[in-house]
C-alpha cells in the first residue's frame, strides 16, 4: 500500500456504522478515535470475536484520521451520537502522540477533553462503561520529536509515557483502561519476529489490529475465552495473541481500574 493511498484512506475515514435488527441481548458499543481504530477495521474484529462467544455486538464508530479528543468534541454529529443514550461501552482512543507529550502538555491538551468526553457519555448513558484504549508507541520512538524532551525518542520511552497517561485518564474518570500498548510491548519482547506494524512504522499490521481487538474484548468482558476467529493469521500466532491479551487484562484488573460494578 503506497503513501498516496494511505493519505486518501485517512481523508476518507469518517463515521461508519454497522446496523442490525434490535435484539434484546445485544451489546452496543461506540468507538471514538482515529486511524488506529479504523486501520484493518478493528471494530469488525471485536464484533467477530464476540460472535464466537455468542455475544451479539452492535457498534458505531466515529473515526477520523489524525483526530484528537478535542477535535471529536467539536463535531456536533458525534455529540448527537453520544446523546442517543443506547451505549453499553464507549471506547476512547486519543491521537497516537498526544498522551506521550510532556506531563504539563498532556494535562492541558488531553486530560480535560478526556474528562469532557467521559462526562458527556455518562450524562446520556449512565450505565455505560468508558474504556480508554491505550495505544502503542511508534516503532522507533515518536515520529514527531519534541525539543528538550528526549524521553520519547525511543520506543520504550514513548510507550512508558503512553502507559502512564492512559492509566491516569482511567483513574481520573473512574473508567477502565484497555492495555493494548502493554501487550504490544510484551509481544515485541517475547516474539520479535511478529510483525505488529504496518510499513509506516506506526499504524498496525493485521496482526497488530488482532492484538488490539483481543485486548479490548478481554477488557470489556473479563472472562477467559478461546475464539475460532483468527483473521487469516497463522493459528499459532492467533492463539498466542489471544492468551497474552487475556493474561494481561485478567492479571492486572486493579492496575487497569477494572471492577465488576456499574458506576
Amino acid at each position: 500500500m503506497g503513501k498516496p493511498f494511505f493519505i486518501l484512506l485517512c481523508l476518507l475515514a469518517g463515521i461508519y456504522t454497522v446496523r442490525a435488527q434490535n435484539i434484546n441481548d445485544s451489546v452496543c458499543v461506540l468507538f471514538i478515535g482515529n486511524s488506529y481504530t479504523h486501520f484493518n477495521k478493528l471494530p469488525d474484529d471485536i464484533q467477530k470475536i464476540a460472535a464466537t462467544q455468542k455475544i451479539i455486538l452492535l457498534y458505531q464508530a466515529c473515526v477520523r484520521g489524525g483526530y484528537s479528543f478535542k477535535k471529536h468534541l467539536q463535531k456536533q454529529e458525534e455529540i448527537e451520537i453520544i446523546k442517543e443514550g443506547k451505549w453499553d461501552f464507549v471506547i476512547l482512543q486519543e491521537h497516537s502522540e498526544a498522551p506521550a507529550k510532556p506531563t504539563e502538555v498532556v494535562a492541558q491538551e488531553t486530560y480535560p477533553y478526556a474528562r469532557a468526553l467521559d462526562s458527556l457519555v455518562h450524562v446520556y448513558n449512565p450505565k455505560a462503561h468508558v474504556i480508554f484504549y491505550m495505544t502503542w508507541a511508534h516503532k522507533d520512538g515518536c515520529l514527531s520529536p519534541i525539543a528538550d524532551y528526549p524521553l520519547i525518542d525511543t520506543y520504550t520511552g514513548m510507550q512508558e509515557r503512553l502507559k502512564t497517561s492512559y492509566l491516569e485518564m482511567a483513574y481520573q474518570n473512574n473508567a477502565w483502561c484497555a492495555p493494548v500498548g502493554m501487550v504490544w510491548q510484551q509481544v515485541r519482547r517475547e516474539r520479535p519476529d511478529y510483525v505488529l506494524y504496518w510499513q509506516d512504522r506506526t499504524h498496525p499490521s493485521p496482526l497488530g489490529t488482532y492484538l488490539a481487538a483481543n485486548v479490548i474484548f478481554s477488557t470489556m468482558f473479563q472472562k477467559p475465552y478461546q475464539t475460532s476467529y483468527i483473521k487469516n493469521l497463522q493459528t499459532e500466532q492467533a492463539e498466542y495473541i489471544q492468551q497474552i491479551a487475556q493474561k494481561m487484562v485478567l492479571n492486572n484488573l486493579r492496575l487497569l481500574n477494572i471492577n465488576r460494578h456499574d458506576k
